[in-house]
């Protein structure tokens, strides 16, 4: 930018202050807050004021709307505890949790007690900010601070909800600091907060479950009881996997600028072998193998498996996949149900993982066999995932690929012709919808194909 200051007349802010951890959300709890006489969220579907929607003339990170006055001691802070003489319930304990056996509302009262205890901890602080009062404090407009908000993933809050602390306004500093020093445009630095939203979100889940699957395996806890465990729990290991968390985060970033970046030229130009520049994904700016791994009759199984049998199975494949995926060089783009979508830098590399999928798909006594496709071409990666003809080309080998067998096309079984690790079979020309006619190849393994999984 020729000017750091930004438009809206606020200096732009230091991008030193840490992202707050995104912790779980209310609903990945198994505690239903009970609201305050009076008070609660704008009802669904409630517009918000005019005054949110007022923005600057060039529509960027515009100037703040008037804070909201700072909430009174009394009734401002949530979460403040009065003790309460034990055996008796508080004060503040709601119809719902009255109504129960004295035993089960003090065992109710205690969890959701441990449950603003762990908030805490997760947000640094109590709650006493509104969401004015965050917009104002980074300088931006209410707009601005919503767009980003949303991007991460959370809830729409009204004027009045006291639900933000000051590691609110110190990400808001950080984000909009990244736009103001001009180290990113508006439209990166929201799409790359929706990246960092979208896949913490998905993570908390996806651990939360785990912990929860773990103890009612493992302990014989009913899913109610392991949930409300898990919130005592989870402030011993909130610590370790924020340091797993950072330290995975380094290592794939590593990872994907190496990938991405410096050995992309190279994969252009291995890409080019038995092509003239005509093929549909000729533009597109990366060379990959993709493949796809079909698990054989997953609809007619999930009919007759319960709940939990069911579960296991989809986590033994996934959890398969993700091993012979990373053990071959690849990158397990993402899971589908039944389905897994992976890439791999070269041809041999997609080759070498397609067959192992197969084979150790073939042995295992608990999944059934495997459909697999690869294909090597070129291909669009956005929003973590990929796109273009080469993709759609694998999806439709899949369907036609025999249970336990491994199937690509014509143009990828030559860049593999002369490699003694693999046997090529060529079948029958096959009318596939959106591509005409092409020629599959079934890739078999020969000399040393498999990877070694130990």
């Amino acid at each position: 930018m020729a000017d750091s200051r930004h438009g809206d007349g606020h200096e732009p802010f230091p991008a030193t202050a840490p992202l707050p951890v995104v912790g779980t959300e209310a609903s990945a709890l198994p505690i239903i807050p009970e609201p305050a006489p009076g008070r609660g969220r704008h009802a669904a579907g409630q517009a918000d004021d005019p005054a949110a929607g007022q923005q600057a003339a060039d529509g960027s990170w515009a100037a703040p709307d008037a804070p909201a006055q700072a909430a009174d001691a009394a009734g401002g802070r949530t979460g403040d505890h009065v003790a309460e003489t034990p055996g008796r319930l508080s004060e503040e304990a709601g119809p719902f949790t009255r109504a129960l056996p004295l035993a089960q509302g003090l065992a109710r009262e205690a969890v959701k007690e441990s449950a603003k205890d762990l908030e805490r901890r997760l947000l640094g602080a109590e709650r006493t900010l509104r969401r004015r009062d965050v917009a104002a404090g980074a300088g931006v407009s209410l707009l601005s601070a919503r767009k980003l908000w949303r991007a991460l993933g959370f809830p729409n809050l009204g004027d009045d909800d006291v639900a933000f602390t000051e590691g609110d306004r110190e990400a808001l500093l950080t984000i909009v600091g990244n736009v103001r020093s001009g180290l990113l445009t508006e439209e990166a630095a929201i799409s790359i907060t929706r990246a960092i939203g979208q896949m913490t979100d998905r993570m908390v889940v996806w651990q939360i479950e785990a912990l929860v699957e773990d103890m009612v395996q493992n302990e014989g806890l009913s899913d109610p009881e392991a949930r409300r465990r898990l919130v005592s729990l989870l402030p011993d290991l909130i610590g370790p996997m924020e340091e797993i968390l950072v330290y995975s985060w380094r290592r794939q970033l590593n990872a994907a600028v190496h990938r991405l970046g410096v050995r992309a030229e190279s994969g252009l130009a291995s890409s080019s072998a038995g092509r003239d520049g005509s093929e549909d994904d000729a533009p597109l700016p990366l060379a990959r193998a993709v493949g796809f791994a079909d698990l054989v009759s997953y609809t007619s199984l999930s009919r007759r498996m319960n709940e939990r049998t069911l579960a296991q199975l989809v986590q033994r494949f996934e959890n398969k996949c993700a091993e012979i995926i990373s053990v071959g060089g690849g990158r397990l783009v993402k899971t589908i149900g039944d389905e897994v979508l992976f890439v791999a830098e070269t041809p041999q590399a997609g080759a070498r993982i397609s067959l192992t999928l197969s084979q150790e798909f073939a042995r295992d006594e608990v999944l059934p066999n495997t459909r697999v496709s690869m294909v090597w071409g070129r291909i669009l990666s956005r929003l973590g995932d990929v796109y273009g003809p080469t993709v759609n080309l694998a999806a439709r080998l899949t369907a036609l690929a025999e249970p336990g067998t491994v199937l690509t096309d014509s143009l990828t079984a030559a860049t593999l012709a002369d490699d003694e690790r693999f046997v090529l079979q060529p079948q029958e020309t096959t009318q596939v919808r959106g591509f005409g006619d092409i020629n599959p190849v079934v890739l078999a393994p020969g000399r040393g194909s498999a990877l070694d999984l130990d």
